[in-house]
């Protein structure tokens, strides 16, 4: 059908000025409301105002304007029922063949720190999203456009089809409007009933709505009998992996994204320029140094092995030299803040690399979830990094101020490691990984032996446990392996039995009072 007639309100006006002087070329009659319409206007752009149209002015402060028969039975009309069209001739009401909606602000309303319950409710959008339903359930007759960046297909289509949308190109965009206006009372629903009975914010809603749009199909799952695909939330902070650009490679695969998230995740939290090699979720290797390069060889140097095929994230600009050392290794994913011109050229060598950047922005989202058989977890994130004044030390032996840096090391490393984590540290690079185990003892032992298989020498080295020593046995086998220095949380009912040991073995121990298991 060609279209005729247009409404057009939105508060996003990016890009309409343009579209509408299009759709007057077209010779389609533009109707419009309050500040989309003066911003046609004042553009020189022909426009009918809605309650010029409608014959029934605007009230409540503009709150009623397009809830009105003449715009909805416009938009709702099947042309495949002779009884509709009969109504609408007889109503004198055209067909509205294109609804071109966006909502009102609500999510970046209630972003503002100062935004309050009357702002945020006022800035609930009523008449658009009927609206945006109304076309979208019609799109048998309808084009219903919500983003911005579809006008220009929508000029395109309007043009190669003499004044119409193509049917695919109408239940795509219906598909869209719908997943918007889900979206948006997902917003509404999670930030009302995030609300107690005095108005004050609870730390978890009673109806948790989650809102997420296909970013890419993947190949196969964690093993190749399991379907997968990728999602991208739809309010992903602008650091998070879901941002990444690909600038060469394979498709990324399930196991890639997630363990590049781990690498990309960890490597965040260092200051100084760092590396992280990881290996099935688990770093194999984290140093930080002066540059990407230093810090590579330093992280590659803890497990040389198990960096073999691996995942290397940098949260510093990625330049040639360093990009010279990867290149000697196999690797599946390098990913960093940037990477410059040259290293890009020499990293194209090897094209089946998976080469990615990703701002270096320290947002997180505000809930971490975990699927669980009929429902999900949902907590806050593990944000939480321990300073210097932030440690009690429990033995008698005092840390030295290099000892001190190694543990706050340390301390951010097993933050990244599967519990039961144990990790080895000196001068800010990691010299062995304890990983996942069962027993605190095991991963101590594991962590000891990996050093010895990579050549280290642990006399004088730190170590960081994620959790307590619930018993003396895990101590006394990081000491017996060299440590002179222990970092943990603390908390167990033997501490005394501890730190007892730690005074016996002459080491210096001290405590976070937190813990970072990561299951």
């Amino acid at each position: 059908m060609t279209i005729t007639h247009a409404l057009i309100s939105v508060s996003d006006k990016s890009g309409i000025l343009e579209l509408a002087h299009k759709l007057v070329q077209l010779d389609i009659t533009i109707l419009s409301t309050g500040g989309t319409a003066k911003t046609l206007q004042d553009a020189g752009v022909r426009v009918t105002e809605v309650s010029d149209y409608t014959g029934f002015p605007e009230m409540l402060d503009g709150r009623v304007k397009t809830l009105h028969p003449k715009i909805h039975a416009g938009i709702l009309a099947r042309p495949d029922l002779a009884s509709h069209q009969q109504a609408l001739d007889q109503a004198a009401i055209p067909n509205i063949g294109l609804v071109i909606v966006n909502l009102y602000p609500f999510k970046q309303t209630i972003a503002k720190p100062e935004c309050g319950l009357a702002d945020a409710i006022e800035n609930i959008d009523v008449g658009g999203p009927t609206m945006v339903r109304a076309a979208a359930k019609n799109y048998q007759k309808v084009a219903i456009v919500t983003d911005p960046s579809d006008y220009p297909l929508l000029i395109s289509e309007l043009e190669l089809n003499q004044g119409s949308v193509s049917t695919t190109t109408r239940f795509k965009w219906a598909q869209k409007a719908f997943s918007h206006t889900a979206a948006y009372d997902s917003a509404i629903s999670n930030y009302l009933s995030a609300l107690d009975s005095d108005m004050q914010r609870k730390d978890f809603p009673d109806s948790f709505n989650l809102n997420f749009s296909l970013a890419q199909p993947l190949r196969y799952g964690e093993n190749p009998h399991q379907k997968a695909a990728f999602y991208r939330d739809e309010n992903v902070p602008s650091g998070s992996l879901a941002n990444y650009r690909q600038w060469q490679g394979k498709e990324l695969s399930f196991n890639n994204i997630a363990d590049t998230d781990a690498a990309w995740e960890c490597v965040k939290t260092f200051d100084d320029p760092a590396c992280v090699i990881v290996k099935h979720a688990n770093p194999c290797g984290i140093a930080v140094a002066n540059n990407a390069l230093r810090a590579y060889q330093l992280a590659f140097a803890t497990d040389p092995v198990s960096a073999f095929g691996g995942i290397i994230a940098f949260n510093c600009t990625l330049d040639k030299t360093a990009v010279e050392a990867i290149l000697k290794q196999f690797v599946e994913v390098v990913i960093a803040p940037e990477i410059t011109q040259d290293a890009r050229t020499l990293l194209a060598q090897k094209n089946n690399i998976r080469v990615l950047t990703v701002p270096l922005v320290h947002e997180h989202h505000s809930y971490d979830l975990k699927r669980v058989g009929g429902g999900i977890l949902v907590q806050t994130p593990d944000t939480m990094n321990v300073t210097g004044s932030d440690l009690k030390i429990v033995t008698r032996r005092h840390p030295t101020e290099q000892q001190l840096q190694d543990m706050l090391f340390a301390w951010r490393a097993a933050k990244f490691v599967k519990s039961n984590a144990i990790v080895f540290c000196r001068d800010g690079q990691t010299l062995g990984i304890g990983a996942g185990q069962m027993s605190r003892v095991d991963s101590a032992r594991i962590a000891s032996i990996k050093s010895q298989q990579a050549g280290f020498s642990l006399n004088g080295s730190v170590v960081a446990s994620d959790a307590f020593f619930p018993f003396r046995d895990g101590l006394d086998v990081v000491v017996e392996a060299g440590a002179t220095a222990v970092i943990q949380p603390g908390g167990s009912i033997r501490d005394d039995e501890v730190i007892a040991a730690a005074d016996e073995h002459g080491i210096t121990m001290v405590l976070t009072g937190i813990r970072h298991f990561r299951h």
